[in-house]
């Protein structure tokens, strides 16, 4: 693996620059969920030591770190249609805007009191910001940066707004940690907000190749799925009582999975026959934060407790963790495209891609 480093619009190779050939800040609350009944019984493995098989997958692969503005506390990222990637830079009111081929920035200032959260690309190519300070979803334009600002209604305020996704409809669905869901759709401008069960803790968002919509709950402890006609959210158990699922994510089968904060544990569910399925990480203290799959379905993590990101190979079962450059890093979200995974680095002010 190559680290490099961009401080500046310089590219400067750390002097611990490894090769493989594959044969290797934030204000977020975390509430401890009450205990709750498994549905089905688990399948879990056993913790099992970092190994090469999820590298086998990936071949020659590197990682560039590109520092960004003192206080961004990046928070989430989003790869742009163009070629560069969004960012939320949470600490200073903006979305930030990174081209990897130089390292230079720009922000888009979203308004006093902004607190941006999640950022994701919508099916015009346009940025979609959910915004925790504004309690309000943002578009940004992609060719002229101007901003359309869709607030929560009058009755919903301070919902602490999380992330986003769209669904098969063009509508966008956005959750809310202070016991809210919710879905907008652009073509009408109205937003409809729905009580989500258990209250507080609905956090990640995700949706499936035909258009469903998930999402997580960390201090429900449950996987959310949404009626996409009448906004009802049914309540998927996990097998592990408390987990704390925090983000979801869809394979190109549909099948859901989850980090659990709490377990330190890998899930999925599959809906075509209502099973979960469960992996514990490698090592003592792990903290699944973000899940994302890859266009090949590689599944990827970020554990705060080791500080790495953590790829996971399905066939045998295994782990295999990947040092990150900043100490801490704390990356709260993972997304990439074709060959790129893309990582915040909330706490070290940097974003980092693997390149494979």
């Amino acid at each position: 693996m190559m680290i490099v480093s961009r401080p500046s619009l310089l590219a400067l190779p750390l002097a611990c620059a490894l090769i493989f050939m594959a044969c290797g800040g934030d204000d977020d609350s975390v509430r401890e969920a009450s205990p709750t009944a498994a549905a089905d019984m688990p399948t879990v493995a056993e913790p099992t030591s970092t190994t090469s098989d999820a590298l086998d997958s990936l071949g020659e692969f590197s990682m560039e770190a590109f520092a960004l503005p003192v206080g961004s506390r990046p928070h989430d990222v989003a790869p742009a249609a163009d070629g560069g990637v969004w960012y939320t830079a949470q600490r200073r009111e903006a979305l930030g805007y990174l081209d990897p081929q130089t390292g230079a920035t720009r922000e888009i200032h979203l308004g006093a009191g902004s607190a941006p959260h999640g950022v994701i690309v919508g099916p015009e190519g346009d940025a979609w910001v959910t915004d925790g300070g504004l309690n309000a979803i943002v578009r940004v334009d992609a060719e002229t940066d101007a901003l359309t600002v869709y607030s929560l209604p009058s009755d919903r305020p301070n919902a602490n707004l999380n992330t986003a996704a769209f669904d098969g409809r063009g509508r966008i669905w956005f959750t809310g940690q202070n016991g809210i869901y919710g879905v907008l759709d652009p073509s009408t401008e109205e937003i409809e907000v729905f009580d989500a069960p258990r209250g507080p803790g609905p956090y990640g968002i995700t949706s499936t190749p035909d258009g469903e919509i998930y999402f997580a709950s960390l201090a429900g402890s449950y996987v959310g799925h949404v009626d996409l006609n009448t906004g009802v959210a049914t309540v998927l158990e996990l097998p592990t009582s408390g987990q704390g699922a925090r983000r979801v994510w869809s394979d190109s089968s549909g099948r859901i999975w989850a980090s659990e904060w709490n377990a330190g544990q890998l899930a999925r569910y599959d809906p075509t026959t209502e099973l979960w399925q469960e992996w514990p990480l490698p090592g003592p203290g792990a903290q699944a934060y973000a899940v994302y799959v890859d266009d090949r379905d590689l599944v990827w993590l970020s554990d705060f407790g080791s500080n790495t990101l953590v790829l996971f190979d399905l066939a045998s079962e295994t782990f295999t963790s990947i040092d990150l450059p900043g100490s801490p890093s704390n990356v709260r979200q993972l997304l990439g495209r074709p060959g790129e995974l893309w990582a915040p680095e909330s706490a070290a002010d940097q974003l980092v891609v693997i390149r494979y």
